[in-house]
């Protein structure tokens, strides 16, 4: 078969939208042209932050065959895959381990696809895969990185020499609910009475919440959303975030109906809010900032409502973000997710699938410890 030729673009701008939506129309919002340029053009993804674009074009007989987005990393915050210990073990060989090559939606763990097609006829993604190893040693970075794959790409990337590793989140699946009461009535007797009782808790301190979707959210809101996002921040973290003001007053309203907006409010003012985007089946939990505490508000904006809204409009999933068990007892399962890694080093290779192995053990257990602890009757669990 004739190898593919490689481009290197340092911009979606270098790929036009029109290309970029063909090879990626049935995707979710983080892959779209309007989310993914817009991380750019609002300073997000750059050099500077440690997320140089470096988006990948394959080409055969002078015909694009397909496209990779990716990024040069400096650095290995915002991936939610974590590799610390892999950048200590090549700082103690004495090699560098960044720059790396990511191939990932910046700052966002969220499962979908990572590889365009120019038809879904022509899925080559072993060329492709075989092609960006090649890459790796000219662009002189020392791994190349594949987060948050489907399941069966990633198992075909294990088939091209890239160890799988495991991650595990907790999904809410929508076992076609009539209500929010129909999902309650899955749970057992106590676990019921401790959600109402939380929901409850929300309306006593005088909360209320407002559901925004779409045009309906006003720039005052992105506005307030940034202040938010910004204190949840520098409280974790000591920094005001990956994401600028732009981001939130010029991207995000460029995706349409999309962006959902929960805005609650104390006394008529605004205090926190939760940030959703609405896919084909799925809704994702995004973002959260509260100017002030309140008990239980957390659960009610980012999971209750976003329940609630998934019941209402038929949506099959809801990814609520990564990490936190307590999302078991609310109803979410543990599911597994999955990222593919290319070492260039041949010594650290073997190591690396080692680890990748000894790992994946671990985290299916988990996976098998956590599903027992979900908040459903006996029988069904």
């Amino acid at each position: 078969m004739k190898p593919l030729t490689a481009t290197t673009y340092r911009s979606l701008e270098e790929i036009g939208s029109t290309t970029w939506q063909a090879y990626f129309d049935q995707c979710e919002p983080f892959l779209s042209w309007p989310f993914l340029r817009g991380l750019e053009s609002s300073g997000c993804t750059t050099a500077q932050s440690g997320w140089q674009p470096a988006h990948i074009g394959f080409e055969q007989d002078d015909a694009l065959l397909g496209l990779v987005p990716a990024y040069l990393k400096t650095h290995s915050y915002g991936e939610y895959v974590f590799d610390w210990s892999w950048a200590d073990a090549w700082q103690r060989m004495g090699l560098d381990y960044y720059p790396k090559l990511v191939t990932a939606i910046p700052f966002t763990p969220a499962t979908g696809q990572r590889f365009g097609y120019d038809s879904q006829a022509n899925q080559n993604l072993e060329q492709m895969a075989v092609g960006m190893q090649a890459l790796c040693k000219q662009l002189n970075v020392s791994s190349w990185h594949v987060l948050f794959i489907g399941a069966a790409e990633s198992a075909r990337l294990s088939q091209c020499g890239m160890p799988q590793r495991l991650t595990t989140q907790f999904h809410w699946f929508n076992r076609e609910y009539r209500d929010f009461q129909d999902f309650l009535d899955r749970f057992s007797s106590r676990k019921r009475k401790n959600l109402r009782r939380e929901r409850e808790q929300v309306k006593r301190q005088g909360l209320v919440l407002k559901t925004l979707k779409g045009d309906a959210i006003s720039q005052e809101n992105w506005l307030f959303f940034h202040r938010c996002y910004q204190t949840t921040y520098a409280k974790r973290s000591g920094h005001g975030g990956y994401l600028t003001e732009l981001f939130f007053t010029e991207t995000c309203p460029a995706l349409g109906e999309s962006p959902i907006m929960v805005i609650a409010e104390a006394e008529g003012l605004p205090v926190a809010a939760a940030l959703f985007f609405e896919g084909n089946d799925t809704l994702y939990g995004r973002y959260w900032g509260c100017l002030a505490e309140y008990d239980y508000l957390h659960f009610e904006a980012c999971y209750y409502c976003g329940i609630e809204y998934c019941i209402e409009k038929g949506l099959s999933r809801f990814d609520p973000g990564a990490q936190g068990e307590h999302k078991i007892q609310r109803g979410f399962e543990p599911i597994l997710t999955y990222s593919n890694h290319w070492i260039v080093d041949e010594r650290l290779r073997e190591a690396v699938a080692q680890f990748a192995a000894q790992e994946r053990e671990h985290v299916q257990a988990y996976q098998r410890e956590a599903s027992t602890l979900l908040p459903f009757k006996l029988e069904e669990n």
